[in-house]
């Protein structure tokens, strides 16, 4: 499926993810078809065949790793993966439940209940995410919402949690995976495996931008100072700290457009 642009579309293998009840899955060509449901414990894709491509797209906050990994995603075809927005939609569902956010057990039990949707966008951007029946989105995109989803990321019964979830999306024609672990924990395996980066303050101003366009009002320093926050934070947890994996190839995206980073990232594919 081609979209206006005559983009292939990209397949958002997504939601209503739930660690609960399952049932099974309807295949579907370029945008998903259907909604596929994984379980914790007993998952209703098939195994994940390392044959699959994967290609990881790791970075910190503001470094355009979401954008890019979804135009990528779109101009081949693949699945795309956001991680990001797993742990943003657990990390809302558990203050829903006015939830401790330290507490990992009360966290991880409520990751593994959690009922996670996208809604693939028929232009494919960005989809919508509904989280426990709820049209989330807009609460996801916030920093408070990025902010949580740092520090629930912290805790290993949470990412335990998540893993297999993640894994499972991992279906031919090949994989796009969007995070900060996807290319150290989750597919070790991938190639190839990039790793986006970008200043602070250019960071700040992409995020400012984003934000205001979407009508959220922000102050650039207030950003700056919760992204160097983050920064912190995310480098220094004990699991799955955020570095480049060690075969990565690490592009800094400073004061590039769009189309150029995507242009190195697809450089870095086979020829097909």
């Amino acid at each position: 499926m081609r979209n206006s642009a005559g983009l292939k579309q990209p397949n958002i293998l997504a939601g209503p993810f739930s660690f609960g009840q399952v049932t099974p899955v309807v295949g579907g060509e370029g945008l998903a078809a259907a909604w596929h449901h994984v379980s914790s414990r007993l998952p209703i894709f098939p195994m994940s065949d390392s044959a699959v491509p994967v290609l990881t797209i790791d970075g910190p906050s503001g470094s355009g790793k979401g954008t890019i990994s979804r135009t990528v995603a779109l101009h081949l075809g693949w699945h795309y993966l956001d991680s990001g927005a797993l742990y943003r939609a657990t990390g809302l569902a558990a203050s829903w439940e006015s939830i401790d956010l330290s507490d990992e057990e009360a966290v991880a039990d409520c990751a593994r209940r959690v009922n996670i949707r996208f809604q693939p966008m028929a232009d494919g951007g960005e989809p919508r995410v509904v989280v426990n029946g709820v049209d989330a989105t807009d609460d996801l995109r916030t920093e408070t919402a990025g902010g949580a989803a740092s520090a629930i990321a912290a805790l290993p019964a949470v990412r335990a949690a998540l893993v297999d979830l993640q894994k499972g999306f991992r279906q031919a024609p090949g994989l796009v995976a969007d995070g900060r672990d996807m290319g150290t924990v989750i597919f070790p395996d991938a190639s190839p495996k990039v790793f986006l980066t970008a200043s602070a303050d250019e960071r700040a101003r992409r995020r400012y931008n984003q934000l205001k366009d979407k009508g959220v009002s922000v102050t650039l320093s207030g950003l700056l100072g919760e992204i160097l926050a983050r920064d912190e934070r995310d480098a220094n947890r004990a699991v799955a700290p955020l570095v480049p994996a060690s075969d990565a190839v690490v592009i800094d995206t400073t004061g590039l457009g769009i189309e150029a980073v995507v242009r190195r990232v697809l450089d870095l594919l086979p020829a097909r």
